[in-house]
């Protein structure tokens, strides 16, 4: 007969124990995501370099913002005026390019983290509670069977840098027979396992590979991300000063049709007195229509510009702001030095300290690191292992020995093997197409720097020389000592050249922003403006081998 009381008993005890898992397994999601933040940014706050750059405005939207980071609504300043610094910290903060690039860094990071738990003691953890009610008893005429199994499991895993690998295994089972015949008591088992190799994969080199690259990966994704910071900076600052040049371009325009307009009024007059031929009023008033087309397509460019600026910023598209145009008079008024850098020193500067080149050297190293191991794994596998199992009434089982795999087919292995020589030779190739690439950019903004200041003197005096012909021309055409095509002409010249002064003023500010991005000397302040870093030469980024030497 069943004894329900018993039943129950045991029922409420195995439903406790299945409570009691349930409780510890519900960690819930919010604790995971602080752990995981902690432990990336842990990370990666130990391999930032000082030489990175500021540590500020790294850390992803959906945590807290660090000490130095950037914290500004993503609007217009009340005043309309939209000041360079101002746009550099609004798109520092809210840019989506720019959120990206934190997240890519946050990502590395939380690779690395997955990796090295593969290199930490693995625990495990868990059980069951079974409820079984065998009822096939009762077409032979006996009692069913109604039992209530628990078993619990608990251990864990580690690999060694050696490359030993352990496992331990510890179960626990136990079952009751509520009713009818059967058996009660415990039953538990302790297992362990040992591999060790001792040829291939032995190496803890080898070993540690995974780790080694996922850390090497972290690395250069914190120093490809400082360096989107400097492009990032200059990028943004370019697109506003192309802005400044078109609202200069559309204020000049605009001060070109207001002249023609004077001089159309003033041709009328002279017509109708007789002191010019009508046909000379046709010809301004053609000018004229010229120039308002003109003023249209100006002021069209400049809007789209400031739109194009919006997306940047990440400002909703009806967002109405002013940019300082006071910017480009201060430009004028301190006028263009001529460049006196020592474009060697430059170029050296630039390969030794620029970030992207410190990447791809240690690039090769890993190359160099992937052949290693592609050449071990064409090597014989003997493991070492061992393996025993202990029960509860002291019953012992152990196995030991040697498992040899030998070497009679590796085409897989060979296969990786001569993919990692390739891959090597195009690393080097890739560091050497590199640092002629940095070269270029570099003598490139030099000449750029050149040719915008030469341009500005050039433009500078046309600019005086048009103000002189109009003058003059002006006072003849008033007499009918001159027609007003001697008018127009220098007005078009005042016109062409105050927009090639504007245009090399801008093209010069974008040149030296260029020239010091492209030797690693800008530094970006924690907000978001930029300063020009150490004075050239300057002392290499650290590097895990030297450059010049690693591609050779």
């Amino acid at each position: 007969m069943v004894d329900i009381s018993h039943n129950r008993v045991w029922l409420r005890l195995g439903l406790s124990c299945l409570g009691s898992l349930l409780v510890l397994a519900g960690c819930g999601p919010k604790n995971y995501k602080r752990d995981a933040d902690e432990r990336v940014y842990r990370i990666i706050d130990q391999k930032w370099e000082p030489e990175f750059g500021t540590k500020a405005n790294y850390r992803i939207s959906d945590v807290p913002p660090g000490p130095n980071d950037i914290q500004i609504a993503n609007a217009v300043p009340a005043s309309g005026l939209l000041t360079l610094p101002y746009a550099l910290a609004l798109a520092t903060a809210h840019s989506r390019e720019y959120q990206t690039q934190k997240d890519r860094l946050y990502k590395a990071a939380l690779d690395l983290r997955l990796v090295e738990h593969g290199y930490e003691t693995q625990l495990f953890g868990g059980g069951s509670v079974l409820y079984i009610n065998d009822r096939n008893n009762l077409r032979r005429k006996r009692p069913a069977t109604e039992i209530i199994q628990t078993e619990a499991n608990v251990g864990f895993n580690r690999v060694l840098a050696t490359g030993t690998q352990i496992g331990t295994r510890v179960a626990t089972g136990w079952a009751d027979v509520l009713a009818g015949r059967g058996i009660s008591g415990w039953n538990s088992i302790f297992s362990a396992v040992v591999a060790q190799p001792l040829l291939r994969g032995s190496d803890p080199m080898i070993v540690l590979e995974g780790l080694t690259q996922a850390e090497r990966d972290t690395l250069y994704q914190i120093r490809a991300f400082n360096r989107f910071r400097k492009t990032f900076a200059v990028a943004v600052a370019t697109q506003y000063f192309r802005a400044l040049e078109l609202y200069d371009i559309t204020q000049n325009t605009r001060a070109y049709h207001d002249a023609l307009v004077a001089l159309e009024s003033q041709v009328v007059k002279l017509a109708s007195a007789g002191l010019v031929q009508k046909l000379e009023v046709d010809q301004v008033q053609q000018d004229v229509l010229r120039a308002r087309d003109m003023l249209i397509v100006a002021q069209k460019k400049y809007e789209q510009a400031l739109d194009q600026f919006k997306l940047t910023l990440a400002l909703p598209m009806a967002a109405e702001f002013r940019i300082d145009t006071g910017l480009v008079d201060t430009l004028k008024q301190r006028g263009l030095p001529y460049p006196e850098f020592a474009i060697d020193e430059a170029v050296e500067t630039a390969l030794c300290r620029r970030l992207d080149m410190a990447n791809r050297a240690d690039a090769v190293l890993d190359a160099q690191r992937v052949v290693y191991v592609a050449a071990d794994s064409l090597r014989a596998d003997l493991r070492l292992t061992g393996k025993i199992d202990i029960d509860t009434h002291g019953d012992r089982k152990i196995a030991a020995g040697p498992i040899l795999d030998l070497p009679l087919d590796r085409v897989p292995e060979q296969h990786d093997y001569r993919i990692a020589l390739i891959g090597l030779e195009e690393r080097r190739r890739q560091y050497d197409e590199l640092a002629d690439t940095v070269r270029l950019e570099v003598r490139d903004a030099h000449r750029k720097l050149v040719e915008t200041a030469e341009r500005y003197k050039a433009s500078s005096e046309g600019l005086e020389k048009a103000q002189t012909r109009i003058k003059r021309a002006s006072v003849l055409m008033r007499y009918g000592q001159a027609s007003s095509r001697r008018v127009l002409d220098p007005l078009h010249d005042l016109y062409d050249a105050r927009n090639a002064a504007t245009n090399a003023l801008v093209e010069y500010a974008i040149a030296t922003l260029n020239f010091y991005r492209d030797t690693e000397a800008l530094q970006v302040r924690p907000d978001g403006m930029w300063e020009q870093g150490p004075e050239l030469p300057v002392s290499s980024v650290k590097t895990t081998a030297n450059a010049s030497t690693t591609a050779r």
